[in-house]
Order: C-alpha cells, then structure tokens, then sequence
C-alpha cells in the first residue's frame, strides 16, 4: 500500500482576508466607511435598475393599452361616428326652413366630439406639415408616384383616424358653404396619411379627400388646381390597381369591430365608385379648360363604368350620354352620337324602374316635371342629331349657289360602299356602352335611324320625320308659355328641317310649299315676342321670315322662265313675295338703328355677316319687282343701287368686314359699275316716249 504523504503548510502562507491587507495604521472607522460606501453602491443600482424595468413596463402597459383601443375603438367613438355620417346624409329639405343646415351642424358637433375623444395628432417627424408655407396643388406628393408604407402600429391607425374625421369634417364645411374651413380639414387629412397613401387601409380616403379638393378649388375658379387634385388621385389609383389590385378598405370601416367590416366585394364596387366620381369631375375639368377632346373622353369613361357597375341614375345618366352626342356631332362622328343617344333612349326608359339608393336624388323619384323636362330635353339632341346630319350632307353636295350638284352627289355614292364597309371596323373602335340585352336594345334604336349622310330626298325624308317627331315631343314640355326661348329654338329648328328637305326636293312646287310650312310656323312667333325683351331673338326670326320669302320668290321665278307666257297671277305672287322679303330684312335692318332711328357707321362683329346679306339682297329684291311702270322700275333701281354701294363703300371704311362676304362684295361691285348704265338707257327711253 502506497502512502500518500500529506503537503502541509503554515498559516503564514495562506492568502490573507483583504480586509486585513489594508495598511496597519488605518483606523477600524476608515475601514468601516469604506465597507460602507460599496454597500450604498450596490443598493443604488439595484434601485435604478428596478425603476428602469417599472418605467419600462409602464411604457409596455401603455402601448398595449394604445393598441387596444387603436385595434377595437370603444364604443363611444363608434356611436357617435356613425351617428355624425346618419346625419350628413339627411336631404336638406327635410330641415327647418329657417335652418337648412341644422343637421350638417349637428353631425359636425358629433364628429368634433369624436376627434377630442382620439386625441392629439402624435408628434411624428413624418406627419408634420412641409416647411413650405401651404399644402396644395404643388406639393411634392402630387402627380408623384407613391411608395407603400403600411399603416401599421397604434401611430400610424391613430393618423388614419384622426384623418377620416378630419375627412368628414372637410366634406361637412364644404356642404355649409364654408369652403376655406373645408380646405383646412381636407388638408389635416392629407397630411395625416401622406405616408400611407398608397396602403390598403388609406388609398381611398386619399383619393376622396383629393376629389373634394378638386371639387373645391373648380368652385373657386382655380381650375389647374383642381386639375392638379383630380390627375393625382386617377395617377394613385392607376398605381394602386397595378401594383396591389386587392379591395382597400372604405372609410367608414376605421370605426367599425372587424366583424362588421365589409365584405371585399362591396369594397370593390365603393373603390371602384370613388373612380368613377374622380372621372367625372376630370371630365368637368377640362371642359372648362376647352380641352373637349378630354373632356368627351373622360365623359364617356365615365358613363361606361357606371353601366359595367350599375351604379347610376337613369335619368341623369341618359342626359349626360344625350348631351355627350352634342360632342360627337360637332365632330361629324355621327355613329358615336347616335350611339350615345340611342343609349340614352334605352336608360332613360329604365326610369322608376331602378331601386332607390341612398345617391338618388328627391328630384329624380318624386317630381314628374323632372322627367317631362329631361325627356324633353333628349329630343331637342336628337333633333340636333337629324339636323346636322342632313345639313352635313347638303353642304357636301350644293355647288356654289347653293344648289344640289349632281357631280358631288355621284361622288358621294360611290364612297356610300366603302362607308358601309367600314363601318364595322369603326364600330369596333367606339365605346360601346352596356353589354348583353342592353347592348341588344341599344343597337335595335340604332337600326331606326342611320349615321349615314343621306344623298337624295327618300333618304332625307326619313331624317326629317326622324326629326319632327322629337319637334313634336320636345314642344310637349318646352311650351311658349314658361319657356320661351326653348320653345323658339325648337320651332327654329323645325323650320331649318323643311329648310334642308327642300334642298333635296327637285319639284319646285313642293319646295315652295315647304318655305311655306315654315314661315307659317315662325310668322307668328313675331307677334307674341316683345321686341324690348325678345331683340336678339326677334331679330333672328326676322331674318329667317326674310330669307324663306326670298327663297320662294326665286323658286317662283324659276317657275315662270320655264313658261313661255308668264300669266298675271305668277306675277302678282312673285311680287307679293318680294314684298314680303322686303318687309322683314327692312325690319331687321331698323333693330340695328339706335334710338334716334340713325343706322350704325360700325355694325357690330354680332351681327356683320347678317346685316351685310340684308342690304345685298335687298338690293337684290328692288331688282326684281315686276312692273310696267318705267318710272317706278327707275325708282327700284336706284334703290337697289343705294343698297349694292351700302356694301362697297361699308368694306372700304371697314376692311374686315370684306372677309365676311367676299362673294356678295364682288357682286355688290359689279352691280355699281352696271346699274348706272342700265338706269341711263331708262332715262333716255322714258325720254323718248
């Protein structure tokens, strides 16, 4: 057995207690002081330390508490919130008279109530105003394409809350005509959710505050402002839809428990409205800009995606597509205007037969006078329609004096084919409104009449009737008595409907009769009219009386040089209507006269053209009265030659007006340097006899 020897060694060599290492002259206090000092030390941090974690935890209670309440909003908030929208929707009628916008102010109330109740906007660097002086149509956010920052965190939907009130609270100004407070409150909004705009949780509330301002600043007469809102909010939702696509989440749902919310469907159809609104004001926009081509664009946009959504009004949808065909007419698109009318034929039918919604105005569900009048109104553009129509197809085939001729009218023939051809494929690159049986029904008004310019009388005949019939429909509203100018206008439609009919009609005797039919229709428009109230107006219906006996008396002395022996009563009814024109250009000439009955040296730019076609065909109407009386027919002359040196010496004084009747001046012209000779051989023949 090994012995292990045990290593033993003296306490001398053992590490001595630090406490005794200290020097030996320290007194037992010094040491006790500094034992004391360390112990104080190690108390302190603990303290801190425990604080720290108490401070920490209060930190973490609070946000969680935040949290909280920015994920489930209590009750209150959320009654009263809903509460403020019931009321902004009460029509104001439904007011008292002495109060109409009691209810706004008691949603308003509602609504302040609710933003006291979510606090103070947090004082993130982010959410506070630019340095620059305003936040408006150039700031750096607008037109710009956005970044997708989420509003997550109890920060970011505290901002998203405090920027639906403060939404709400800009809409409520703007209805109570309080547009600069409205500003202020859409602009807090925008602020607020800057950041987030394109997130799921903002982007339509973004846009919505961007057509309000839009809408604000158009009121204003700021319309590049408004242009500038309204391009941003179609930019963002252009964004959007191409970089997220899903449903976002509809203002109202921030104050909603998320069983409650909405369904994504629903979503869809809300976003896809705000769209639709955001269309429709750019296409106001820039028809107050005179950017038509815009304008119709956006117009027709707009239509279309409330029938692919079915969210519109019959009536008022079908009056916009009405007047949208006022566009394409003056554009000589005439497969896309009765397109559009024939469309708004068809919606306009649908009328009662939509349910109401909460947007169907009082006016379209209750007042029949509406209807009548909208109803009217359609007629008077289609009536427009067949008009144009027929007038484009006279002036592509009338020669210089306005006569039909033959040669054009072949030319046009033959082009009548590839017309047909094409237009199908033309067909396919318009806009087509609705789909299915609406789009069925819409093409059955279209085969009643054609977009085709008709090229012989059959064919303008079926415009006419066409167009008579809307006459007849849109007088049963658009009465003398309560619209006179409506009425008036409609008449001289109906008028300038014979008038083209008449240019296709090869038998003179029927065209006189249709000269007829309209001086019956306008004669006694003059006698009801007071001229003090009615001048412009009278003076157009003058003009036109004037020119319809001036074209039957030329038709009728067609009629007589074709005879070989002109009997008396041919005569005396060419004269009668010679008179006749003679009476009213006479009159509409004295319009222009001031009050001490003197003829104006300068004729306004207004009137120019008519007042200068007066005079010539005045001098032109003295020439051709038929009588036996040598001394008379000087004295016509001399008139007539008054008149034709009125027009030459009036475009000398005032170059300007030459370019407005370039032929009648040359004309005018001859006339001077012919008539003095003409009028001298009837001297020297009365002379002699």
């Amino acid at each position: 057995m090994t012995t292990v020897a045990m290593v033993t060694t003296t306490p001398s060599h053992w590490p001595l207690p630090s406490i005794l290492r200290f020097p030996w002259r320290a007194s037992l206090a010094s040491v006790l002081q500094c034992a004391g000092a360390g112990l104080s030390r190690a108390v302190s941090e603990v303290s801190q330390s425990r604080r720290r974690r108490e401070s920490r935890l209060q930190t973490l209670r609070k946000q969680a508490v935040e949290a909280v309440m920015a994920d489930s909003p209590c009750a209150e908030i959320r009654e009263k919130f809903q509460a403020a929208l019931a009321l902004s929707r009460v029509e104001l009628h439904r007011n008292p008279e002495k109060e109409p916008y009691k209810s706004k102010y008691s949603a308003r109330a509602l609504l302040e109530e609710v933003k006291a109740l979510l606090g103070p906007a947090p004082e993130d660097e982010d959410e506070r105003p630019p340095t620059d002086d305003s936040f408006g149509a150039g700031d750096h956010t607008l037109g710009l394409p956005a970044e997708l920052v989420a509003a997550e965190g109890p920060v970011a939907r505290g901002s998203v809350r405090r920027a639906v009130i403060e939404f709400h609270l800009g809409v409520n100004h703007i209805d109570t005509e309080e547009l600069s407070a409205g500003e202020e409150h859409l602009v807090k909004c925008l602020r607020l959710l800057r950041k987030y705009r394109l997130s799921q949780d903002c982007v339509s509330l973004y846009i919505q505050a961007q057509n309000n301002l839009g809408i604000l600043w158009s009121e204003r007469e700021e319309i590049e402002t408004a242009q500038a809102y309204l391009e941003s909010s179609e930019a963002l939702y252009n964004q959007y839809m191409k970089e997220i696509g899903s449903p976002p989440l509809d203002p109202t749902e921030h104050f909603l428990p998320e069983e409650e919310k909405l369904a994504e469907q629903e979503r869809s159809k809300r976003f896809e409205k705000v769209y639709t609104h955001n269309l429709y004001y750019l296409a106001q926009v820039y028809q107050h800009m005179e950017m038509f081509e815009k304008a119709a664009h956006y117009c027709h946009s707009t239509l279309k995606r409330q029938l692919e959504h079915n969210a519109y009004h019959p009536m008022e949808w079908a009056i916009n597509a009405a007047t949208l065909s006022q566009f394409y007419i003056n554009k000589q698109c005439f497969m896309e205007a009765r397109h559009c009318l024939s469309a708004a034929n068809v919606i306009f039918g649908q009328t009662g037969k939509i349910r109401t919604t909460e947007d169907t105005t009082e006016a379209e569900g209750d007042v029949p006078e509406l209807y009548h009048q909208r109803k009217g109104e359609i007629a008077r553009c289609w009536i427009k329609y067949c008009l144009t129509l027929m007038q484009n197809a006279q002036l592509s085939m009338q020669d210089n004096i306005g006569e039909l001729d033959p040669d054009k009218q072949s030319e046009l023939r033959a082009l009548r084919k590839k017309e047909l051809d094409e237009e199908e494929s033309i067909r396919k690159k318009a806009v087509q409104f609705g789909t299915g049986e609406l789009c069925d029904a819409i093409s059955a008004v279209e085969e009643k009449v054609s977009s085709l310019r008709p090229l012989d009388f059959e064919e303008a005949r079926e415009l006419f009737l066409m167009g008579q019939h809307y006459v007849f429909e849109a007088k049963e509203f658009f009465q003398i008595d309560g619209y006179v100018t409506d009425h008036i206008e409609i008449v001289q439609d109906h008028s300038a409907l014979f008038k083209v009919l008449a240019f296709f009609e090869t038998d003179m005797e029927r065209r006189c009769k249709m000269h007829k039919r309209r001086i019956a229709m306008l004669e006694p428009l003059t006698v009801d009219l007071n001229p003090q109230y009615y001048l412009l107006v009278n003076r157009q219906i003058q003009f036109e009386i004037a020119h319809a006996y001036y074209d039957m008396m030329d038709l009728k002395v067609a009629i007589a040089d074709k005879l070989r022996d002109p009997d008396s009563h041919i005569v005396k009814k060419i004269n009668s209507l010679n008179k006749s024109a003679l009476k009213y250009y006479q009159l509409f000439l004295d319009s222009l006269r001031d009050p001490n009955k003197v003829f104006p040296e300068h004729i306004g730019e207004d009137v120019l053209r008519p007042a200068m076609l007066a005079k010539f065909r005045v001098a032109r109407l003295y020439g051709k009265i038929i009588t036996a009386d040598p001394k008379k027919e000087l004295e016509n002359l001399a008139t007539s030659l008054e008149h034709y040196k009125f027009i030459v010496d009036y475009c000398e004084k005032h170059p300007e007006a030459a370019q407005e009747i370039e032929v009648e001046l040359e004309l005018s012209k001859e006339m001077v340097s012919l008539l003095p000779t003409k009028m001298e051989r009837f001297r020297t023949k009365m002379a002699l006899t």
